[in-house]
């Protein structure tokens, strides 16, 4: 299962907003709950996560096996 759990942190780190997150990456309100909910989402989300955090998709995801 791939979570974000780590997106968050990064967030924080950065100093910034889900909001700013939100208008910097263009995804919208629907893509950030699949994200809190660790639910599937795109490849090219995450690549705009990366973008607009100026970090490494290991900065964001992580895979944790399912138990």
């Amino acid at each position: 299962m791939i979570v974000f759990d780590k997106l968050w942190k990064t967030i924080q780190k950065k100093g910034m907003t889900i909001y700013q997150l939100r208008e910097q990456s263009g995804i919208d309100r629907k893509t950030v709950r699949r994200l809190e909910e660790n639910e599937n989402i795109e490849t090219k989300t995450l690549d705009k996560l990366c973008a607009a955090l100026a970090c490494r998709l290991e900065d964001i995801a992580e895979y944790k096996k399912d138990i």
